[in-house]
């Protein structure tokens, strides 16, 4: 009888996923992966033993599937998350409605132990409809079940990430506009939240704590997009884009039907509190690890983009 623990991880082939699965395997973990897309996502079985994942179709209107993995589950973890509204995925379902289903059968079936990645800046007083559902994701967990962890990152960026590389392939424009340059975050490395969420795991009575993480610099917005150009042996003018302006913009792609740049929630985000460990929860180092520098690390990934993509000498 195959006595390994089981994980449960949903949005386990997204971004932060695969590397937690990646982390799970090593630990002799099993791992149920609930997807909408299971044919998309079989690449995930080359990173473990044969049997160590299992891929479940789930679909958000139907909860059936999920329960019966969580029914046999030891560890549950929720990377479930979206960056703006379309017409079939809205903050409050996502962020707020699935965590609370899912915390209600982690209490149902006993699970040891509930994982909830939300973000920076979760907060019920935002005008961002974005914070005020990761907000109240969070709580919904916390009330339903007892054996909750809160995992709040910065801005994670990786080889897969949708920020150092958007910024890359907008490197062709002779101006880059940015709005809210002098906003701060705490950019964090993908495989360093992986860790986390492992040490999460691992610890002993942390349940019903918040981690709030990020990595070793705390970096400008504007800061980090010449950095992101210096890399990539760009030379750009990186100015300043008026709120207000980037507002209106932001209100009319939103009406287009493909992936925005901005969104106007998003600018609510930057014209409230920096993106950095506000210091009134656990933080990473209460995990013991040593985060890593993400503008030496986005150096290996990011290489691509310069002329002469790896050969390219550095500028």
């Amino acid at each position: 009888m195959n006595n390994n623990p089981i994980a449960t991880i949903l949005g386990g082939g997204g971004f932060i996923g695969r590397y937690l699965v990646r982390n799970l395997s090593k630990e002799n973990y099993r791992c149920f992966i609930p997807t909408r897309s299971p044919y998309l996502k079989g690449y995930l079985k080359t990173q473990t033993t044969p049997g160590a994942i299992e891929l479940i179709h789930f679909k958000s209107d139907n909860f059936s599937e999920l329960e019966k993995a969580i029914k046999n589950t030891d560890v549950v973890v929720n990377l479930v998350g979206i960056l703006f509204e379309n017409r079939k995925q809205k903050f409050q379902k996502i962020h707020v409605d699935i965590p609370n289903l899912i915390s209600k059968l982690c209490k149902k079936h006993k699970v040891k132990k509930y994982i909830h990645v939300s973000a920076i800046g979760a907060n019920s007083q935002s005008k961002s409809l974005y914070q005020k559902s990761k907000f109240g994701g969070e709580q919904a967990a916390l009330s339903n079940f007892e054996n909750t962890v809160i995992i709040r990152p910065s801005v994670v960026c990786g080889a897969e990430d949708n920020f150092t590389n958007l910024f890359s392939k907008l490197s062709f424009l002779p101006i880059l506009p940015i709005v809210g340059l002098n906003y701060k975050f705490q950019p964090i490395l993908v495989s360093d939240v992986a860790d986390s969420i492992m040490q999460a795991i691992k610890i002993k009575n942390n349940e019903g704590k918040i981690y709030e993480i990020g990595g070793p610099k705390i970096i400008s917005f504007g800061d980090m997009v010449r950095s992101i150009m210096a890399t990539i042996n760009k030379k750009k003018f990186v100015i300043e884009m008026p709120m207000q302006i980037a507002k209106i913009q932001s209100t009319i792609t939103d009406l287009l039907p493909f992936p925005p740049i901005l969104t106007r929630d998003q600018c609510e985000i930057l014209s409230e509190a920096d993106n950095i460990v506000s210091n009134k929860e656990l933080t990473i180092s209460d995990l013991n690890i040593k985060p890593q520098d993400v503008e030496l690390a986005m150096k290996k990934w990011l290489v691509r983009y310069r002329d002469g993509g790896q050969f390219a000498k550095a500028k």
